[in-house]
């Protein structure tokens, strides 16, 4: 959490609930959305909130994660996501997430043709692509040897807040937009602000949020159940790994006292209280 004044606080977007209270402002929507699709923000015309069913269902919302869901007016599903700590299997769960997306759309006895272009993006502020630097990747269906799309039906846009280079005085798009979710100041917000007027109205809501009394406590109580939720898992990773160390040591006494070493010969040579050997020998 930010550390400041009560009236020099700011919400960051990299809080989900920052980021989808942002989503709900239609200008802000489009400009974020045109920047994903390469498109400029005038193209597109108009874009719908669609309510998550889907995440209550699977019980999401326990780990740490709220997305935001939005219909264009071509039909296009596009589902986007605010996600800061690590997530193990997040390339299952986004493929699982569009999957349903997209079979969904279509009703007993409707054809195939009913079927729109559904697309899953994902904000990262962890290392997704350890091995590549580049910070943004947009992924479809293609042939492996080719390289040639089969379908442009489903995409993943991963965006890796992380990998952001230094900042270019030229940059706009993506890039800019990544920059204002990456922000961690009012002044870093606010010379993005002078940049871009799609990102001019994203600061101008944030400022706005921020002085809700309402919207901030639901922010912060946000903020400390995404932070238990990982101190949780950390945790539980933890005594997981402490576990296996115990049951690694084990396995190595074993082996010796098969040998015929005597215990405190043992305790010697792993530098182990003899006492506490013991303790493990007789507890098998």
């Amino acid at each position: 959490m930010e550390k400041c004044s009560k009236d020099n606080f700011i919400m960051l977007p990299t809080v989900d609930f920052c980021f989808k209270e942002l989503m709900r402002n239609p200008k802000v929507r489009r400009g974020f959305i045109a920047a994903v699709l390469g498109k400029d923000p005038k193209e597109i015309r108009k874009t719908i909130l669609v309510s998550n069913e889907l995440d209550r269902e699977s019980g999401d919302a326990k780990q740490g994660i709220l997305d935001v869901k939005v219909e264009m007016e071509d039909g296009t599903k596009i589902n986007m996501e605010m996600q800061v700590a690590y997530f193990q299997f997040w390339p299952n769960r986004i493929l699982f997430y569009l999957s349903k997306t997209y079979t969904g759309q279509i009703k007993a006895g409707e054809n195939y043709d009913a079927l729109k272009k559904c697309i899953h993006v994902s904000i990262l502020d962890f290392i997704h692509f350890s091995q590549d630097k580049r910070c943004y990747h947009k992924i479809t269906l293609c042939d492996v040897d080719s390289g040639e799309q089969y379908t442009d039906l489903m995409e993943f846009h991963i965006l890796e807040l992380r990998k952001l280079p230094q900042k270019d005085q030229s940059e706009a798009g993506l890039i800019r937009w990544m920059r204002f979710f990456g922000g961690k100041t009012r002044e870093e917000f606010e010379d993005m602000a002078k940049q871009d007027e799609y990102i001019e109205e994203a600061y101008d809501e944030l400022k706005k949020l921020s002085a809700d009394e309402k919207k901030r406590l639901e922010y912060e109580a946000r903020e400390r159940a995404v932070l238990d939720y990982n101190t949780q898992m950390k945790s539980a990773r933890m005594e997981g790994e402490k576990k296996g160390e115990k049951n690694g040591e084990r396995n190595i006494i074993r082996k010796m006292v098969k040998k015929g070493m005597e215990l405190n010969e043992i305790a010697e040579l792993l530098e182990m209280d003899p006492a506490e050997l013991t303790e493990l020998v007789e507890n098998k």
